[in-house]
């Protein structure tokens, strides 16, 4: 991702090879131990996109990105028979929180379980920020406080995400470039107070807004 994000060839080049040597590697390891070869991995990735594109590779029809999705996924239930009870099957519980619930909520809207326009989750949000508010007003002096001020901040999250859905826009991104923004902001921050003799402790709060505030319009 980081590769992607510098727009850097060389640097993708580099995390490209870096996962194809797991790839090669793990295959290896797999062959010395008789279980299978490189060639039936990429056989088998190859056969599973022709099967899963009907409208690319047979007879099917997709008028939209989101009918060759939903076709996938009809493909891949089959596929996996009764092995996945849940429409909510097969999302890796090992992907960082964000992406976890972005893709749990694209399985429950694939079978109609979502709000119709963006005003829903819209409302969501306010609803979840102001419950939020109230946990924290409750106290969260025990530990049974504390669950609760956890559960409505994870609510919150979880709304937010699926906001970014309707938005079409992807969480764990958006969330990265923020970051990356606030870096480079307080970074120049403290090589302004640098510049002055000083050091970020010495200086007060609203000092430090201040030339935040004078970055923030020059980044």
């Amino acid at each position: 991702l980081e590769a992607i994000e510098e727009n850097s060839p060389a640097h993708l080049r580099e995390e490209l090879g870096d996962l194809l040597l797991q790839t090669v590697f793990h295959a290896q390891l797999a062959a010395e131990a008789e279980q299978f070869n490189l060639t039936e991995v990429l056989q088998e990735i190859n056969t599973k996109l022709i099967r899963r594109h009907p409208h690319v590779f047979a007879e099917g029809e997709a008028t939209s990105a989101e009918g060759v999705v939903a076709t996938w996924e009809q493909i891949k239930a089959k596929e996996k028979g009764s092995a996945r009870s849940s429409a909510l099957s097969g999302v890796p519980t090992t992907l960082p929180a964000l992406m976890h619930a972005e893709k749990t909520q694209a399985k429950a809207a694939r079978v109609g379980f979502d709000w119709p326009g963006i005003e829903g989750p819209l409302a969501k949000v306010q609803e979840e920020a102001a419950e939020l508010v109230e946990a924290w007003e409750a106290g969260a002096q025990d530990e049974e406080g504390r669950r609760k001020l956890e559960e409505e901040y994870g609510d919150l999250l979880f709304s937010l995400v699926n906001l970014a859905r309707f938005l079409k826009i992807r969480p764990e991104l958006a969330l990265r470039r923020s970051t990356e923004k606030f870096t480079r902001r307080f970074r120049r921050l403290e090589e302004r107070v640098a510049l002055e003799g000083q050091e970020l402790s010495s200086l007060t709060l609203e000092e430090m807004d201040a030339i935040w505030e004078e970055e923030k319009k020059r980044l």
